[in-house]
């Protein structure tokens, strides 16, 4: 009985393996796309190419990602570091008690050897603990003018540095330093780079000025200064002709919009280079309930702030009310860093 059992289960046996191997080949097979993935229990895709992408050496090897080839053409083991990342905070004198106060006591705590901060007023308080602080000498205002001056300083200053990335905030971000560093070292560390979140859902339409008072029409995709971007050291390098030293107020110009659109413009229209479009960086000008609370460790920049007469921040539970802390800032960094000595 046993026997007979045996020669009639063992054809259905050979297939049923033979049907795995099969399926088991033809996912190996599949081609794997040149996006990163979120490891986070929801599995969303962290990062999505424009249509240009093709054009990007990023998009070309989703093997060799945060492994660069040398000069005969085997990869080598460049593990990225924080402290390779220069993080520029943006912010102004009269935020310096408030927004910035609320950073330097959370994330910035945790990244303070390499974070910069950017600003219009000296701040011995400032300097005396510790920070680096870089006065720009630009306007207090929030006028194209003096947004483009900030980032022109920003720029200058992590070009003089020996760091290989470049990632701009402003004081009212939250970053994610360990989540930041994942997104970053997924990337090709040797290629054009240019990562964030744009607060449209099209390109932007500019009017470039021309000799002789003309203009034309272009479009392109930015990522929004209010959720935070990335550069590689090897882009940045490639936008000096039009971003260093008076460079970059002079491309604002020319368009005629803020420091975000520029670094957009000189990227995409000057350098035919495409923006990697991430939606783990955050605005206050997205309605940031909608991020899960089980994925916030994972989300690279998080912010707060008045939308339509209504505090924007994002939900979550923690020992903190929203009347203690309004941004959740504390709660999160708690939540990422609970045994913090202020942590409850």
């Amino acid at each position: 009985m046993h026997k007979r059992w045996i020669r009639r289960s063992l054809p259905v046996l050979v297939f049923t393996f033979i049907i795995v191997l099969y399926l088991d080949f033809q996912f190996r097979s599949l081609p794997k796309h040149n996006l990163v993935h979120d490891p986070s229990p929801d599995a969303f895709p962290i990062c999505r190419l424009t249509a240009m992408d093709a054009q990007n050496p990023a998009c070309n090897s989703s093997r060799n990602r945060g492994h660069p080839a040398s000069e005969d053409g085997h990869v080598t083991q460049t593990k990225l570091k924080l402290e390779d990342i220069f993080v520029a905070v943006k912010t102004t004198g009269r935020f310096h008690k408030t927004r910035l106060a609320l950073l330097l006591e959370t994330w910035i705590s945790r990244t303070k050897a390499h974070t910069f901060i950017f600003t219009d007023t000296e701040d011995e308080d400032l300097r005396s603990d510790g920070h680096n602080i870089v006065v720009t000498g630009c306007q207090s205002d929030h006028s194209q003018q003096a947004l483009s001056c900030k980032m022109s300083a920003e720029y200058d200053g992590f070009m003089a540095s020996d760091k290989r990335w470049f990632c701009h905030v402003d004081d009212d971000n939250y970053v994610n330093p360990e989540a930041l560093l994942a997104l970053l070292s997924a990337f090709p560390q040797d290629s054009d780079i240019y990562v964030g979140k744009p607060s449209l859902d099209r390109p932007i339409t500019a009017h470039e000025l021309l000799e002789g008072n003309a203009t034309r029409e272009v479009r392109f995709w930015f990522a929004t200064g209010g959720a935070g971007f990335c550069l590689s050291r090897r882009l940045a390098e490639k936008m000096a002709p039009w971003a260093s030293g008076l460079r970059f107020e002079e491309t604002s110009a020319t368009i005629r919009l803020p420091d975000d659109c520029t670094v957009g413009f000189i990227v995409e229209k000057r350098l035919g280079i495409s923006m990697v479009h991430c939606p783990l960086f955050h605005s206050h000008l997205e309605n940031l309930l909608l991020i899960s609370h089980r994925s916030i460790p994972h989300q690279v920049t998080l912010s707060y702030g008045m939308f339509e007469n209504k505090m924007n921040s994002i939900e979550v539970k923690g020992r903190f009310s929203k009347e203690e802390d309004p941004s959740r800032f504390k709660t999160v960094h708690c939540m990422l860093y609970p045994f913090t000595s202020w942590c409850p």
